[in-house]
C-alpha cells in the first residue's frame, strides 16, 4: 500500500479521490440520461466534495504531480462543466424550447463548454504541482457549476423561464476567462 503516499504513482490517495470523482461524474452522466435529475445532482455534489479533499491531500501529504494535475482537470471538465450543461439541456432546454430557441440553447451550451475547457487548459498550462494562488483569475469550473445549480434551480421551480436559463449559462461560461478575481478557498 506504499503506492498510496508515493507523489509518482498514477494510484497515490490524491488521485483515487479525483478517480471518484470522474466516477461520480459518469454516473451522473447516465442518470441525466435517464431524466433521473435527483440522483444525478446528488452524485454530481459527491464528485465535488471529492474534488475539494483531493487536491487537500495531494498538498498536505506532498502527492502533487503533473499526473495528478492533469487528472483533476479531466474530472473538473466532466463534473463540472460536461455534467451540468448536459443536466441542463436534458431537464431545462429540451422539454421547454423548440425549433430556433434549442438551435440557440445548444449553441450556448456548446459555448460554455468550450469556455470550460479553455479555462481548464489554460490553468494546467500555467500551473505549478503543489502551488496554491491566493486568487483565482476567472471563475473556477467548480463555481461555475454551483452557479448553474442553482440557475437549474430557479428554472425547475419555475422562478425562471428557459430562456432566462440560456442568459445566465452564457453570461457564466463569459465568466470562467474573464478576469474577475476569485479568491482561493
Amino acid at each position: 500500500m506504499k503506492f498510496l503516499w508515493k507523489p509518482s504513482s498514477h494510484f497515490n490517495l490524491a488521485n483515487l479521490f479525483t478517480f471518484v470523482n470522474i466516477t461520480a461524474g459518469l454516473m451522473a452522466t447516465y442518470f441525466i440520461t435517464q431524466n433521473n435529475f435527483t440522483v444525478a445532482i446528488v452524485l454530481a455534489w459527491i464528485g465535488g466534495a471529492f474534488d475539494i479533499f483531493d487536491g487537500k491531500i495531494a498538498r498536505k501529504y506532498k502527492l502533487s504531480n503533473e499526473f495528478g494535475v492533469q487528472l483533476d482537470s479531466f474530472a473538473d471538465f466532466l463534473s463540472f462543466v460536461l455534467v451540468p450543461v448536459f443536466l441542463i439541456f436534458q431537464a431545462s432546454y429540451a422539454p421547454n424550447l423548440n425549433g430556433f430557441w434549442l438551435i440557440i440553447a445548444a449553441v450556448v451550451s456548446i459555448y460554455y463548454v468550450i469556455s470550460g475547457l479553455r479555462r481548464l487548459i489554460h490553468f494546467n498550462l500555467n500551473a505549478d504541482a503543489g502551488e496554491v494562488e491566493k486568487y483565482f483569475t476567472g471563475v473556477p469550473t467548480p463555481l461555475g457549476a454551483i452557479l448553474l445549480w442553482l440557475v437549474y434551480l430557479l428554472n425547475a421551480y419555475e422562478i425562471l423561464p428557459s430562456l432566462g436559463v440560456i442568459l445566465f449559462m452564457l453570461a457564466i461560461g463569459w465568466s470562467l476567462n474573464s478576469t474577475i478575481k476569485v479568491r482561493h478557498p
